[in-house]
């Protein structure tokens, strides 16, 4: 615990007023009441989307059912068809719903006649026709055997859609339905759309009659308008052949696949345009064959996702809807709905309790969060098993699983930030300036300053405000290291000793170890009366207080680090400085007070004291690292010391001169981050590291932001490889369904509206520069992904200074440091273009994948803008 009784004689100490405690029980009683209200809602939640569909009954026979009879892994292209148990248990089952059946080849499954009769039905049985002639002719030989050998075959069709697909020609399909029909002794018809019976109306004089296929679906007509739909075409036939027998040869819809424009597919659907269809058929006395009996797991490959579900029953012959009373699109909705509360009620339980002391409004925000994201992973884990999965499609959900979840924990993680920040009563550790007591003795305090090619001019204005500290009792070592231009590093030399005994310089070169390298030297130099030890960028102007009202925390032993935020100067007036500002900004006022309530600050190499025995027995400064003050805040947490943040701007450096400083900059923390991670993953991980269960959280958590950066990039080059598929090969690549797509943008749209609250919240900023802010962190997502790979990959990184007031060499050109988001802009704008002009916008998978692609694209844009601002920002200065 914070020791407070060692700075109590300081005027400006004060502890922040203790929340009312709760009573135990009371508050185990609240946490419990406000989880079980979640939860109920959360039932509530999935009734309403799952509520009856009231749909017309039907009592009576089913017309007749096209049947395939293959089996959930069978697949007749490749010769596996399904046993005589296998076909007579489906015929059986079939029959208590209908007495007719419709077949399409003979020489498939040549048994389906005999055990049809056995169970009193009749079949239209098929003789498959296409453009190998030798399976024709054994294919109209088998129908003619068989009709000759079951009597209860009443019709026979040779050929299915033959001529839709362009197989043969009509005049070779004329040449079968005539030897057919001199041979056979029942009607003999062939089964195409309406538009091939209307494009070759000479085939009607070589039928019996006419079988024709209405599927509304494949037509894209809405679900309310399909069976009026399927009337048009049929009394359209009846105009164009009167007097000519029709049968409707396949009629149906489909529960699930790939929207057509107007036409879902959905359970709801099917069973609705069914039902409606067997009463209006039956007024009518209409022929008809339903499309189909049984659903086709194996047709998805030959016509796309929504092949696979025409059937009335499902591949494991359940029936998928009842033909009276009402229907739910998803019936087993009540166990997912109860395994999506038990599952959050205990996180949601944990959190009411240890943070009752947020506002309602806040603990109804993260507990609706949880319960969402338990139901998100019901939906997602249960979501495969209305569809039927080929090996490569689960190999692929198991792939994309992680990412999800991944993408779950980034939404909660930010969530507790958001709720924790909006609605806490207040901070439970807030620091804040101290006042020293007159006569206090000053804690000695050694100032290093590390330095590496930095314009002289802004080195020696720091040394300027460093001279100028209310405060006696220091000494400033200056380390410049592996500056190679004399006329860089001597004017330095030249000012410190201008200014004292109490300023000394060093020059270093060659040195190892980058920054941290110097500051473990400059610690082997320091005045052995040293207590403190404070590191300042070479480009911060400080307060002259800094030490005065801050050295006090320093008097309770168990503090180690005191930090103040990270600030800036002269950015008013240029538009790139202005919104790197702004950028920075957000995590001092945000993200350091959200991880300061569990002592788990991230140390930053400026502005910062350190206390010093604590420094040398924690092993000094980390060379082995390109983030040596995080990794020593975090070794100093481990040894059970308290970091205090001070959020009182008592420094003001530069911004990064230019996009590519910036760029560089953080990727140098997302690599070091990574190698942090790598190291210290032990320590994150064991309850017996040392660290706090907050601080692990935090460290272990603190970065998933960035782990969102590079899921963006992998994502965003999968979606553009599936893009061109759509675009480039249409027959294999199809839009998903909009229930995978809805949960993305949904994230996008969440983490979007998380850090725009947040910075309107707690960032005194305008509207303008919160954009602004947006756009320079949005641009910064590509190096972050890169440090990210690049950190997990390498063991060692190059510290790459960032260069703040002006570059010491030549100016880099505006989109030289840009040129991978700019191809990746320019790829992504190519599939956006490509979707309008082949997929287009007409329906809500297709604006939906459009919407995605976009949002992928903000990140790549933003870099550029904030790249184009910086070159025009730096013309101005210039």
């Amino acid at each position: 615990m914070f020791c407070a009784g060692a700075l109590r004689r300081y005027p400006g100490f004060r502890l922040p007023p203790l929340p009312a405690p709760v009573p135990i029980r009371k508050s185990l009683w609240r946490a419990l009441l406000l989880s079980l209200v979640v939860a109920a809602l959360n039932v509530g939640l999935w009734g309403f989307l799952n509520r009856p569909v009231h749909i017309a009954d039907w009592h009576g026979e089913v017309g007749g059912f096209a049947l395939n009879p293959s089996q959930r892994y069978q697949d007749p292209t490749k010769q596996i068809f399904p046993s005589e148990a296998e076909l007579d248990s489906d015929i059986r089952l079939l029959s208590h719903y209908t007495k007719r059946l419709r077949t399409y080849s003979s020489a498939e499954n040549p048994q389906i006649p005999r055990i049809a009769k056995f169970y009193g039905m009749r079949v239209m049985a098929g003789a498959w026709i296409e453009g190998r002639a030798e399976r024709n002719e054994r294919e109209l030989s088998v129908l003619i055997a068989l009709s000759r050998k079951n009597d209860n075959i009443d019709r026979a069709i040779v050929g299915n859609e033959v001529i839709l697909r362009g197989d043969i020609g009509v005049k070779d399909l004329i040449n079968y339905l005539d030897r057919a029909r001199a041979q056979l002794k029942i009607p003999v018809s062939t089964a195409e759309p309406l538009d091939i019976w209307q494009r070759h109306p000479e085939l009607a004089a070589h039928v019996d009659f006419i079988t024709v296929h209405i599927l509304p679906y494949w037509e894209r007509i809405a679900r309310k308008d399909a069976v009026g739909f399927v009337l048009g075409q049929y009394h359209e036939l009846q105009k164009l052949f009167p007097g000519k027998p029709i049968v409707i040869g396949e009629v149906g819809w489909p529960s699930n696949g790939d929207r057509k424009e107007y036409a879902q597919p959905s359970l709801a659907d099917e069973a609705h345009f069914l039902r409606d269809w067997f009463n209006v058929a039956a007024s009518e006395k209409i022929d008809y064959y339903v499309m189909e009996a049984i659903d086709q797991p194996w047709k998805e490959a030959l016509g796309g996702r929504a092949e696979s579900y025409w059937g009335v029953f499902n591949a494991n012959r359940q029936q998928k809807f009842a033909f009276t009373g009402t229907v739910i699109e998803d019936p087993i909705w009540p166990w997912k709905a109860g395994l999506a509360s038990l599952l959050a009620l205990l996180p949601m339980f944990w959190f009411a309790r240890h943070f009752i002391r947020f506002r309602l409004m806040g603990l109804a925000f993260f507990l609706v969060l949880l319960q969402l994201s338990a139901s998100i992973l019901v939906w997602m884990a249960t979501l495969p098993y209305d569809f039927y999965l080929d090996p490569f499609d689960w190999a692929m959900l198991v792939l994309l699983f992680p990412a999800q979840l991944a993408i779950i924990l980034i939404l909660l993680i930010n969530g507790f930030e958001f709720t924790e920040v909006l609605w806490r009563p207040h901070w439970l550790r807030e620091f804040k300036m101290l006042t020293p007591a007159p006569g206090d003795p000053e804690l000695f305090v050694s100032i290093h300053l590390g330095s590496c090619n930095e314009p002289p001019e802004m080195v020696i204005l720091t040394l300027d405000s460093l001279a100028a500290l209310d405060y006696d009792n220091y000494e400033v070592l200056v380390i410049d290291n592996n500056t190679k231009r004399e006329e860089v590093w001597k004017p330095v030399a030249e000012h410190c000793a201008k200014l004292g005994p109490k300023f000394r310089f060093f020059h270093l070169d060659p040195w190892p170890g980058f920054k941290a390298g110097a500051l473990n030297y400059g610690l082997d130099q320091t005045d052995p009366r040293a207590e403190i030890v404070a590191v300042v960028d070479a480009d911060y102007e400080v307060r002259p207080d800094w030490l005065r009202a801050l050295t006090g925390y320093f008097h309770d032993p168990k503090v180690a680090v005191v930090q103040c935020p990270q600030a800036h100067r002269d950015y008013e007036n240029n538009a790139f400085r202005r919104m790197c500002n702004w950028e920075y900004d957000g995590f001092f006022r945000i993200g350091m007070h959200h991880r300061n309530e569990r002592n788990a600050i991230i140390q930053h190499g400026t502005m910062t004291m350190v206390r010093r025995s604590a420094l040398v027995d924690a092993g000094k400064w980390s060379e082995w690292t390109i983030c040596e003050d995080a990794e020593l805040g975090l070794r100093l947490m481990r040894e059970g010391y308290e970091l205090v943040y001070v959020d009182e701007i008592m420094g003001r450096g530069l911004t990064p001169a230019d996009f590519t400083a910036y760029k560089s900059q953080r990727y140098r923390w997302a690599f070091g981050a990574m190698q942090i991670m790598k190291a210290r993953w032990n320590w994150m991980t064991s309850k017996t590291s040392g660290l706090t269960p907050g601080q692990r959280f935090h460290f272990l958590t603190g970065w998933f932001s960035w782990f969102g950066d590079a899921l963006h990039l992998v994502f965003t080059l999968m979606v553009m490889l599936w893009t061109m598929g759509m675009v480039l090969a249409p027959k294999y690549f199809t839009l998903p369904m909009y229930l995978f797509l809805v949960p993305l943008i949904g994230f996008f749209l969440f983490k979007a509206a998380f850090g725009i609250i947040l910075y309107r919240v707690r960032v005194p900023c305008s509207w303008k520069d919160t954009i602004a802010a947006s756009i320079a962190s949005m641009g910064l997502s590509h190096a972050i992904a890169r440090g990210i790979f690049l950190g997990l990959w390498k063991k060692k990184g190059q510290f790459v200074r960032t260069a703040k007031s002006r570059r010491i060499g030549k100016r880099p050109s505006a989109f030289v440091s840009v040129s991978e988001e700019l191809l990746l802009f320019l790829a992504l704008i190519a599939c956006i273009v490509g979707m309008i002009n082949s997929t287009g916008i007409n329906y809500i998978e297709g604006r939906l994948w459009i919407a995605i692609l976009a949002a992928q694209a903000i990140p790549y844009g933003s870099a550029l803008i904030g790249a184009w601002v910086a070159h025009r920002a730096g013309d101005a200065v210039g």
